[in-house]
């Protein structure tokens, strides 16, 4: 009989955007680990079952609806969220990002929960979706890195990660929020590799960086069985880029003036995973197998 780990097995875990690229990979997953999972999502057509074994749908701007799904709750992983600018109305995206977000803290620090994961973004410092040709400070990007914002989807995750840091401070509740990069199944970052492979210059903002979605589902695992106090923001990524070019090539191609804190050993992805690694214990350990050469453009 497959033995759970005790730190999960039998806790209530709440996870909002159950229905969600990286909420269906972390229901199952800490279901596979004896965890309880509430799903909650958003009422809409009918989509596959998520692995939990208590389904609710509702709002997560709502109090009365994220106090119900509180109900035996102890640890919480909020995932909900318009997770682009261009998928809603401008004031729409920030607004039900920032307030979803603030409710689902406040009320489960009222609640009594013993720890929460949220979902920032490697857009939470705002270069990917900028406007200004603008480039990051500097490489490799850090958690420290200087916030550029240009739309409302960056800035509601920064505004998001200072949600966090205030329930924190107010209730004392520990939250991890995990600064995610193009997450997905290994079939869509492979084809995100080729399509990034033909304009490497498209990746240069996101540091060519990437995430497995089971590594993504792991990386909440452990901030949930993490011991820290306060609430961080954490950089979680593949080690590798998606690009078969040496990362020191891409950069010296595309990474314009941007100051290098340091080199980089072939693939390595230029993300300091340093933060990941010591708070969490986190390695990811789904990389994209090597498929997609060099482009003509990446060519020596």
């Amino acid at each position: 009989m497959m033995q759970h780990p005790v730190g999960l097995a039998g806790r209530r875990v709440l996870v909002t955007g159950a229905e969600g690229r990286i909420g269906r990979a972390t229901c199952a997953h800490l279901t596979a680990l004896g965890a309880s999972v509430t799903a909650f999502s958003l009422p809409g057509d009918e989509a596959p079952p998520v692995a939990a074994d208590r389904v609710l749908h509702g709002d997560t701007r709502d109090d009365a609806d994220v106090v119900a799904a509180l109900e035996g709750v102890e640890l919480v992983v909020h995932l909900a969220a318009i997770p682009s600018p261009d998928l809603a109305e401008w004031t729409a995206v920030f607004s039900t990002n920032v307030v979803s977000t603030f409710t689902v803290l406040a009320r489960a620090a009222e609640h009594g929960v013993s720890r929460a994961v949220i979902a920032s973004s490697i857009n939470a410092y705002g270069g990917p979706y900028n406007s200004h040709p603008v480039l990051p400070a500097y490489f490799p990007l850090d958690e420290r890195l200087p916030a550029d914002l240009d739309d409302p989807y960056s800035l509601s995750k920064f505004t998001d990660e200072h949600t966090a840091g205030m329930v924190s401070r107010h209730w004392g509740l520990p939250v991890t929020a995990l600064r995610f990069p193009m997450t997905a199944a290994q079939e869509d970052l492979r084809e995100h590799a080729r399509r990034t492979a033909a304009d490497p210059s498209s990746g240069v903002r996101e540091a060519w960086s990437y995430l497995d979605v089971r590594d993504a589902a792991r990386a909440v695992e452990l901030s949930l069985l993490s011991g820290h106090a306060g609430a961080h923001a954490v950089f979680v990524a593949a080690d590798t880029t998606c690009l078969a070019t040496p990362t020191e090539d891409l950069l010296d191609r595309h990474g314009g003036t941007v100051p290098r804190l340091r080199r980089f050993v072939g693939r390595e992805v230029p993300i300091d995973l340093t933060v990941a690694r010591t708070l969490l214990g986190f390695q990811a350990a789904y990389p994209l197998p090597l498929e997609n050469p060099p482009a003509a453009s990446d060519a020596g």
